[in-house]
């Protein structure tokens, strides 16, 4: 098991998602939970694609942070 950051993204007609640390995947979904369930799906087959290719998963870079500021 790997933990992916994903980012979830509000878009005109419904939500859009992408792994800053796996580039070239992304999904578009109607709710944020489908979006999350959708981007599961894409990353285990695109690990599942880079394995059978001989290339190595790449492991996780990128961090998120909520900072406070005043609004």
């Amino acid at each position: 098991m790997k933990r992916v950051l994903i980012v979830i993204e509000k878009t005109a007609d419904g939500f859009g998602a992408y792994a800053p640390d796996v580039p070239g995947v992304g999904v578009l979904g109607d709710t944020v939970e489908e979006t999350q369930q959708l981007m599961r799906e894409a990353l285990e087959l695109h690990f599942e694609a880079m394995r059978e290719d001989g290339l190595p998963v790449p492991d996780p870079q990128s961090t998120a942070v909520f900072v406070e500021v005043p609004a």
